[in-house]
């Protein structure tokens, strides 16, 4: 099988002998890639932020053909398309029934699917099959679902983003572009996109964004307070995970705001005492993805939603190396993989 495989810092290559999966318990799924992806988080270890140890597959997003299914899988059957998310989760666990898919008692986290084929863990609980096969100009969208619209959702939902709302995006990557696609569809009358690159700008607004930041730091949130008549908005989406891009989320919001944030904190510290005295709300973590497909899918195969235009980069799998350069150097935004 061929996929992806990084080995340190800066290295990720394409290898084309890596070993099939297989059916490992009663609960699994192999899938047949059908489109693939480099996500925004898969560069924290690529640019050495985060430890690699040995090398290692790559990749977290992913929508397919079932290939073959174990004993105890029903809700799918071999042939049928599907989208599934990043965690992995049975969907009948105490957390599960409550919507927190992503905190599933059995839950795993992806991390082989820049390949040919990809092992579902928990394939009953967490693949979601469309009807029948979606056409090509579907999959961006789609794929898109299974991670960056899913985690925007999730962002601009925890920021509590209502119709009316003014809603801050903090961050211009593919999460906070389809955060400014989740909080157009949740209502929000204004939505500040914060964002220094004009390719991006141009998405955003097309998006649903109505103001443009460019600012940062203490710059962008006294924009953002000029916009709100000093104010700040009722939402915003911290989708970085930095620790500026955490401060700037938290400035930004009005007292009795809220902040979604869900870009994966690294080096984030949060001053309790600033946020006890700023009636500021606080909600994050890895976003319950699975809660969302159905009605997400829906939204990409209505035509209602286009999050697939976040892809602005296809390369064909073994050229997955010059996806990873290419979002590492900004370049791209999000960089699609074609098996």
């Amino acid at each position: 099988m061929r996929g992806a495989v990084i080995h340190a810092p800066g290295d990720v290559r394409f290898e084309n002998n890596l070993d099939d999966p297989k059916i490992l318990k009663p609960t699994d799924a192999i899938i047949r890639t059908a489109v693939t992806c480099v996500c925004g988080s898969d560069l924290w270890p690529y640019r050495g932020l985060e430890p690699i140890g040995d090398p290692h597959p790559m990749g977290h997003e992913y929508v397919g053909v079932v290939e073959e299914v174990g004993s105890e899988v029903t809700s799918v059957k071999p042939g049928q398309f599907v989208v599934g998310s990043f965690a992995t989760s049975d969907n009948t666990c105490a957390n599960c029934r409550n919507g927190w898919q992503s905190s599933c008692l059995n839950r795993e986290f992806m991390s082989t699917c820049q390949a040919d084929y990809v092992r579902i863990p928990h394939a009953q609980g967490s693949l979601v099959a469309t009807d029948g096969h979606p056409a090509d100009e579907f999959l961006p969208g789609l794929l898109a679902v299974s991670d960056v619209m899913g985690t925007g959702w999730y962002a601009a939902l925890a920021a509590e983003v209502k119709p009316g709302s003014t809603a801050v995006v903090v961050g211009d990557g593919a999460v906070g572009l389809c955060g400014v696609i989740a909080a157009k569809e949740l209502g929000a009358e204004r939505i500040i996109a914060m964002s220094r690159h004009e390719s991006r700008q141009k998405l955003a607004l097309d998006f649903g964004a109505t103001d443009i930041v460019t600012e940062r730091g203490e710059d962008g949130v006294a924009r953002v307070k000029d916009l709100t008549d000093g104010i700040g908005a009722d939402a915003v989406l911290e989708c970085v995970g930095t620790a500026q891009a955490m401060q700037q989320a938290l400035q930004s919001a009005r007292p009795g705001g809220n902040v979604g944030f869900v870009g994966v904190p690294h080096d984030v510290a949060v001053d309790g005492q600033e946020l006890f005295f700023s009636h500021v709300g606080l909600r994050g973590g890895p976003a319950p993805v699975r809660r969302y497909l159905p009605d997400l899918i829906d939204r990409v195969l209505s035509g209602r939603i286009d999050p697939g235009k976040v892809f602005d980069l296809t390369l064909p799998l073994e050229q997955v190396a010059e996806g990873y350069r290419a979002m590492d150097e900004r370049r791209a935004i999000k960089a699609l993989l074609t098996p």
